[in-house]
């Protein structure tokens, strides 16, 4: 099992860590491709570098990680065993090229290849108001079988800080991406059914 994790300049660094945590801990190998906005990002959102994380990251052996220009990375190329990719977080600059098609750099040349090799892509868009021509861009991924995976905090469950959130959507992600079937017990509704 391995899944491409793309992280484009748009906020929520948080996001990216809980998502490539989750897969790590579920021993799936993740491919890490980053943009060089995503990283000036990671600088003012987290309090661990890009760098030191990446580090962190590689001492597990699942783990890879591929500069954003490297166009001769194995993720490029339909011929490399991937099971899916998650942009996580997306910026609506990524969402726009991916949907029209546009495969300047390695995150939007690996999301293309998921898409023509019809293998599993989830996208979790981060800006709010949307306007029409985010909304389409959306559309347009979803009727290719794009997953769009807003990062909405779970009220119905006691979540109380970002990180506990954050957590909740990359197991969101998992769902999504079919390396689980269910949310972990504690993520689960135990609400009244109405």
């Amino acid at each position: 099992m391995r899944i491409v994790v793309g992280i484009s300049g748009a906020s929520g660094s948080l996001l990216a860590a809980k998502t490539i945590e989750a897969l790590l801990d579920h021993k799936v190998g993740v491919s890490l491709v980053a943009s060089n906005p995503a990283r000036m990002v990671w600088q003012h959102e987290m309090d661990i570098s890009y760098g030191e994380s990446i580090e962190e990251w590689s001492y597990n052996n699942n783990f890879e990680h591929f500069a954003i220009g490297d166009f001769k990375a194995p993720i490029a190329s339909g011929t490399y065993p991937t099971n899916g990719m998650v942009i996580v977080p997306s910026s609506m600059a990524t969402i726009s090229a991916v949907s029209k098609g546009l495969s300047d750099n390695l995150i939007r040349r690996s999301a293309d290849v998921c898409l023509k090799e019809r293998r599993p892509l989830v996208i979790v868009p981060r800006e709010s108001p949307l306007n029409a021509i985010h909304l389409g861009n959306m559309r347009d991924l979803s009727i290719l079988g794009v997953t769009i995976l807003p990062p909405d905090p779970p009220y119905y469950l006691p979540v109380n800080t970002l990180n506990e959130s954050a957590a909740f959507t990359a197991q969101k992600v998992l769902n999504a991406l079919g390396l689980t079937e269910q949310l972990p017990e504690e993520m689960q509704y135990k609400g009244p059914v109405v």
